[in-house]
């Protein structure tokens, strides 16, 4: 291992250098660089992005639980910091009382543990901005709530959309919360679902879009593009991949800008993209396969199938897609370009199953920077998915690496697509400004943000892009992390990007658009001057059914 000090914004960081854990037996190996630099000690990355959930969603009480008996209790540390959360006159005499909501109008309330299974909300890129009404956030249940019941403890009417969790539900969170660290100012780079969500933590960018089949025209309320005003299509709201053996027969789109796994690949670093059910040659325990693979989720009481096209970040760039879901040729080539021993281009394409993820770490082939989706029942989305199921994936994950010898240099985020349309009352000025005259209502009738909010291409602003959007949890669990440490500088989806880019890629940029040259930097969220005894000891192992801290890992 080699050390240096070297300067990256106003932080003197540490440049990390270690072994490519690859032979030199073949021309192609040789070819590699035999150090991958990075400016940090962070020589691994894993991001665990889940769906669909509000900052005052999971963390509106933070650090304070209810505790009632018989959940699994949460009891903050002396001097935990507060974030901005519900305060008491939001939980008491909330804007979203307003009488627009009809008798959807409530103050935010608890959600008990048991109805841990609720509706999906509304979480259209119009809706959303027409919930904040210019900064007020007091039309939520009128325009991103749902009245459908949604499973255990859910009721029916539009006023469910104010619910909340607290750490007897979303325990696990708040226990890492609590040992490492988080952001209460962090944003989705748009407003929007996921699709959306899932370009900007790859690509900082939804614009480039390219129609491949539509049923669908820009520029009417639904569509899933706009009509950026510079002669193209930006992307505001779901839609399947183009040309994924799994995706939709009528809607798909393709985007033809660039995403970090570009960049990395120009400079030979290892990544790949991990989505739960990819691997359709899988055969689950219920006898389900393909694309149509499923599991059930006791909490929720239904099975959804384990992939989803719309989530999958990378299949919407031909340069980084695998649209035939074909297998690595070894676990060995995981995260790499080539096949090894061989100039020939791995089939997988960097895109794997999380099954490849567990299985190529555990050989001791661990990929500088890994996305992962997990199987849908676990990824969080209100409907199909809950707080518990997400529970147990995260913990399984972070239990997992915290077992490896690369621990000591593993940074964790864990962040999230979008909002579902929950409440959440922090707002943010747009910096983005888009003025499509239907899809855009934030502030006035196609207006988001002013004339002088151009964060946009050449100076000028492109329809689809307004944001920042709303408000998102993210966590960083690190021996890096701090400690007990809530950060407020404001960041977005892309802000993952940007510390990738700082980190191994010398801050080189993507361009064309991206949020990546803008977005606010996550290097405040750790410290790299650690070097206390035992600092890389530091790990939490987490229950994954109660979110509580054991003694060791779980089935170790």
């Amino acid at each position: 291992m080699k050390w240096r000090h070297v300067a990256l914004g106003s932080l003197t960081a540490v440049a990390f250098a270690s072994t490519v854990a690859w032979s030199a037996g073949d021309e192609h190996d040789r070819n590699w660089p035999n150090e991958v630099h990075t400016a940090t000690p962070i020589k691994h990355l894993v991001v665990i992005y889940g769906e669909n959930v509000s900052f005052d969603h999971y963390f509106g009480t933070y650090p304070h639980a209810t505790n009632p008996s018989g959940e699994p209790a949460f009891n903050a540390t002396p001097g935990t910091p507060e974030v901005n959360g519900l305060t008491p006159a939001l939980l008491s005499n909330n804007p979203n009382l307003n009488p627009l909501n009809g008798t959807g109008a409530y103050n935010p309330f608890r959600l008990d543990r048991t109805q841990a299974a609720t509706a999906d909300q509304n979480h259209a890129y119009t809706a959303e901005q027409q919930a904040y009404d210019n900064g007020a956030a007091d039309l939520f249940p009128k325009y991103t709530g749902n009245g459908t019941s949604g499973g255990a403890g859910a009721f029916g009417t539009t006023g469910q959309v104010m619910g909340y969790f607290d750490g007897n539900t979303v325990t696990a969170l708040w226990n890492y919360a609590q040992h490492y660290a988080m952001s209460d100012n962090a944003y989705t780079s748009t407003y929007g679902p996921s699709t959306p969500g899932a370009l900007e933590v790859v690509a900082g960018q939804t614009n480039g879009m390219k129609v491949v089949l539509t049923t669908k025209q820009p520029s009417v309320a639904g569509s899933y593009y706009v009509n950026d005003g510079q002669n193209g299509f930006t992307m505001v709201n779901d839609v399947d991949p183009g040309y994924d053996s799994c995706s939709s027969t009528t809607d798909t789109a393709m985007m033809t800008g660039r995403n970090i796994g570009d960049l990395l690949n120009e400079r030979r670093i290892t990544w790949g993209g991990f989505m739960g059910g990819f691997n359709l040659g899988t055969v689950n325990s219920n006898g389900t396969t393909g694309c149509k693979r499923s599991t059930m989720s006791t909490v929720v009481g239904a099975a959804t199938a384990d992939y989803i096209p719309h989530h999958n970040w990378f299949q919407y760039f031909a340069s980084t897609s695998n649209p035939k879901h074909l297998r690595p040729s070894s676990i060995d080539a995981i995260g790499h370009t080539m096949e090894r021993n061989s100039r020939t281009p791995d089939p997988a394409n960097h895109q794997y199953d999380t099954d490849d993820f567990f299985a190529a770490v555990s050989k001791g082939n661990f990929p500088s920077v890994s996305f992962l989706k997990a199987p849908a029942f676990q990824d969080g989305h209100a409907g199909y998915s809950d707080p518990l199921d997400e529970q147990a994936f995260v913990t399984k994950v972070v239990n997992f690496l915290q077992q490896q010898r690369e621990w000591e240099d593993t940074a964790v985020i864990v962040a999230w697509d979008d909002s579902d349309g929950w409440y959440d009352h922090a707002y943010t000025l747009p910096t983005s400004a888009s003025y499509d005259s239907v899809a855009d209502q934030l502030n006035g009738n196609g207006i988001c943000g002013t004339g002088s909010a151009h964060d946009g291409v050449k100076g000028k602003p492109v329809n689809g892009r307004c944001g920042p959007g709303t408000r998102i949890p993210f966590v960083v669990i690190s021996p890096w992390a701090k400690e007990d440490f809530v950060d407020h500088t404001q960041i977005d989806q892309t802000s993952v990007v940007r510390f990738i880019e700082d980190n191994w890629l010398d801050g080189q940029r993507i361009g064309g658009g991206s949020f990546d040259a803008s977005a606010g930097s996550i290097m405040g969220m750790f410290d790299f001057n650690r070097r206390g005894e035992g600092h890389y000891q530091r790990r939490l192992f987490l229950d994954p059914v109660t979110g509580l801290a054991v003694d060791k890992a779980p089935n170790s």
